[in-house]
């Protein structure tokens, strides 16, 4: 199947319509690279993933994705996105690993992996849903 996105005419798609990970556009492929999504309550589980090999579980709020091919180069993006705080008025996640406010320490991605925290306005928190979306 070929259709054109933004103007650009001859771009792959799966049955499903979604773009096929070596797809280029320009000659620049901006395909995901890796994304999972996964419990992040008591024992981490993987619900579904695309070269996402394992979770690991550094504490509470604290995980790094590990993938199953390496990225080509640290400088990717990646957003995460979780849910399952219910009740608190604000959640985010952070590239930092934070165990406290005083202890708050960056944590640069690496090829093979990313970390993050999950937090409310209140502490780090483990949500039931976590999505995490890597691009490069």
């Amino acid at each position: 199947m070929t259709t054109t996105i933004d103007g650009s005419a001859g771009v792959t798609t799966n049955a499903g319509g979604s773009v096929n990970p070596s797809t280029t556009i320009d000659g620049i492929n901006y395909s995901c690279r890796a994304w999972v999504n996964f419990n992040g309550t008591g024992t981490v589980a993987i619900r579904a993933s695309g070269n996402v090999s394992s979770i690991t579980d550094n504490g509470t709020g604290d995980y790094t994705v590990n993938f199953t091919t390496a990225i080509s180069d640290a400088n990717y993006s990646y957003s995460v996105n979780n849910n399952g705080n219910y009740g608190v008025a604000q959640t985010y996640a952070s590239s930092l690993n934070t165990s406290t406010p005083a202890t708050l320490t960056e944590v640069a991605p690496t090829t093979t992996a990313c970390r993050f925290t999950t937090n409310s306005s209140v502490a780090a928190f483990d949500p039931k849903y976590i999505n995490v979306n890597v691009f490069r």
